[in-house]
Formats: structure tokens, sequence, C-alpha cells
């Protein structure tokens, strides 16, 4: 059985999933299986590999952490070849820039020869210069709004943020009278959003508020809270270490905006390093120094 990691897989099904969850590349069920036949001598559609799902992806991520080190790392290997050629073959450029660096970083792994390189989430396609800067004025128009507007109208701007960076983000719902901001998917995790544009930094209080409603949902549920006027540092120090959630500032928004830093990028390393640190809240320029 091979080492293969959860959050590598996460990194491979980015790498390769062709448009939607579920499938590989351009793959079809019937050349999914012939290239596996071709190319390894596996028949990828055996029960086996079928124990997380059916789909492609799901066979994929079941290969992978059946088979040993050494068979992981060489699938990984023709399956970028086979991306590379499809790329050329489309006349497209990369679209994913960090994507190879990163995959290579888990194959280099399997194969006993790592260097340490960090094999985190690949970042979204670069968006368009205009899209960057339309991302941009829209936040700061909000900033603008009067103070009765705000709290919806960045409620909607980071939908549509999200949604930018294909976070499949949802709008605010309500359970039994508990007001949830919103959600979103990220590396295949499910996070919860509490969203909070106040003319004064987050307390303990709002933290500990947003945290117990996590711990009523299921146990991997997570949760981002991005307070536009950032926090107390007396709140985060009280609110300590280990919990379920990552804190995210609106200034640090705007900043990954100008810098053309990927949010899914950035909560990915912030939930990164609350793994690593146990810290809520990790700032944007420790993440991406310049």
């Amino acid at each position: 059985m091979s080492t293969i990691r959860p959050v590598e897989l996460d990194m491979v099904d980015l790498v390769f999933r062709g448009g939607e969850r579920g499938y590989i590349l351009d793959f079809s069920n019937r050349t999914f299986s012939e290239f596996f036949a071709l190319e390894l001598d596996v028949d990828i559609d055996a029960e086996i590999y079928k124990r997380e799902g059916t789909s492609k992806g799901k066979r994929l991520r079941g290969f992978l952490t059946i088979v040993d080190d050494g068979t992981a790392a060489k699938t990984l290997r023709l399956l970028w070849e086979y991306r590379e050629a499809m790329l050329k073959g489309a006349n497209q450029d990369e679209p994913q820039p960090l994507a190879k660096k990163q995959l290579f970083a888990v194959v280099a792994r399997l194969e006993g020869t790592a260097t340490g390189i960090p094999t985190g989430l690949v970042p979204a396609p670069k968006l368009a210069i205009q899209e960057w800067a339309g991302l941009l004025t829209r936040l700061l128009a909000v900033r603008d709004l009067p103070p009765h507007d705000r709290g919806y109208a960045f409620e909607t701007f980071l939908k549509e943020l999200f949604d930018a960076f294909g976070m499949a983000a949802r709008e605010p719902f309500k359970l039994l009278g508990e007001q949830i901001d919103g959600s979103f998917h990220l590396a295949s995790e499910t996070y919860l959003l509490e969203a909070k544009w106040l003319n004064r930094k987050v307390s303990i209080a709002e933290l500990h508020g947003f945290h117990g409603k996590i711990e009523q949902k299921a146990a991997w549920a997570r949760g981002l809270f991005v307070s536009f006027g950032g926090f107390t540092v007396q709140g985060l120090d009280a609110f300590g270490k280990g919990k379920r959630l990552v804190c995210m500032e609106g200034r640090e928004i705007k900043i990954a905006l100008e810098r053309e830093i990927g949010v899914d990028a950035l909560i990915a390393m912030k939930v990164r390093r609350a793994a690593e640190t146990g810290a809520v809240f990790t700032p944007l320029e420790t993440l991406f120094p310049e």
C-alpha cells in the first residue's frame, strides 16, 4: 500500500481534474480504462479500486492508495505526460503554473528522492488582469457604501470572490434560527463562513460564537472567519490554538488582489500554518513574503 497522503491526493485531484469533480483530464470511461491497461497493465475497473466511488477521480484515488509507492509514482508521471501532450495538442498554456513542481515533489517523495518541496494546494488558474482589478474595485466599492449596507454587500462580494477561484460558494442560510453567512469548498473540504464588517476589530466573543456553530456541525466541518476590520490581539491570544477555524482580514483580501495571489491559495496556506502551529491567524505577509 502506498504512503501517499490525503493532502497529496487532493492536490493530484486538482491537477488532473477534467473540468468537474469526478473527471480525469479528457478521459472517457473507455479511454481511461485503456490508458491503465496499456500503460500499467492494470484493470482500473476492478472492484478493489472502487472503495471510494466509481467515478474516474474516485477510482484513481483508490488505485493510488492501494498500490506500492513506485507504482503510484509511475502512474503520476504517466498522467502528467498525457496531460502535457493534451495541452500541447490543444495549443493551451499551462493553466496551473505550480502544478508540475508540486506534483513531482510528491513523485520524488514516493520514489525516495524528495527534496522537501512543499505540496500544498495548486492555485486556480490565474485571472485576467481586468478580473483582478475588477474584484479589487468591487471590494473598494463595498468600503464606500453606507454602514447599514456594507454587511450584506460584503457577503455578496465574498461569494463572487470565492466563485472566481472555483470554490463553489453558497449564499447565507439559516438552520433552526442560526445564521450562517455562507459556505464554500476548498481541496475537497467544506468550510462554513462568518463575515463581519464592523467599525471595530472582532473580539474573542465573536470568535467563540462562530466556533460554537462549527462544533455543532459534522466533525469534519471547518470555518473561515473574515473580518474586514481585523481581530484584536487580545481576542486571538485568548481564543487560543487548535481550533477548527482560520481567520482572514479584509486588508489581506485587498493585498492579495493587488499582488495577484489567489484567495484559494491564501486560505490553503492559512489552513496549513494552522495545522503546523495551531494559530488561527497568520497574516498574508508571513505566508507570502515579497
